[in-house]
């Protein structure tokens, strides 16, 4: 989100410090180790989701610090990978983000809670509910957790980050409404297209990928 150690007080960073920790730990305990020491294929797609991460990342738009712009990606890697692996996937991107001086180590946390946790935990959330009905049309999987995935996550990751930077004293709300609020049909559209575009090519041409694909269901 480009934020710098000077925009938050040190309570809201340790806050989100805390969370973020918190979050990686029970990531760590209940991520699949097994299955990615086993399955080279998995292996493949949990590092390249890992680089094709901090390339999204690095291209970004913005006025004002905190508030710039970036295709997120997480929807797509959360369906390739999984909630526990996209969630350390996005952490150790961030990581190499600070690493090549692309993003302030002290706001790693705040970074990790809005820009990692919030959309891998609402596209997760979408999978289990996409579940829960009990679709049988193949595309159904590809329009909910893709496309209306990603713009969602999208959009509550943003929601969330202006929400922080309103009630912290950042930025005023006029401010943040006219400098993000209102722009938000133009980075939640790409998000969709992109993550739909990439869960597709999966599905058509790489669906074991795709490890919440439930491919029986849908035959």
């Amino acid at each position: 989100m480009g934020l710098t150690p000077e925009l938050l007080g040190a309570g809201w960073l340790w806050l989100m410090d805390g969370v973020l920790l918190g979050v990686v730990v029970f990531a760590l305990w209940s991520a699949d180790w097994a299955q990615l020491a086993v399955e080279r294929l998995y292996q493949h797609t949990v590092f390249a989701s890992v680089i094709l991460l901090v390339l999204l990342w690095c291209v970004r738009a913005g006025l004002s610090p905190g508030l710039s712009i970036h295709v997120l990606g997480l929807t797509a890697v959360t369906l390739a990978v999984g909630w526990a692996f996209a969630m350390l996937g996005g952490v150790v991107a961030l990581l190499i983000m600070a690493l090549i001086g692309r993003e302030p180590w002290s706001a790693i946390g705040l970074d990790g809670v809005v820009t990692v946790i919030l959309p891998v935990v609402v596209t997760y959330g979408i999978v289990l509910w996409e579940r829960r009905c009990g679709f049988r049309l193949f595309f159904a999987y590809l329009f909910f957790c893709g496309y209306f995935g990603a713009a969602i996550a999208a959009a509550v990751s943003g929601t969330v980050m202006v929400a922080i930077l309103g009630l912290a004293g950042v930025y005023d709300w006029h401010t943040l409404y006219t400098e993000y609020l209102r722009y938000m049909p133009l980075f939640v559209i790409p998000e969709a297209f992109v993550n739909g575009v990439v869960v597709a090519s999966l599905m058509v041409f790489h669906p074991q990928r795709l490890v919440t694909l439930e491919e029986s269901r849908y035959l």
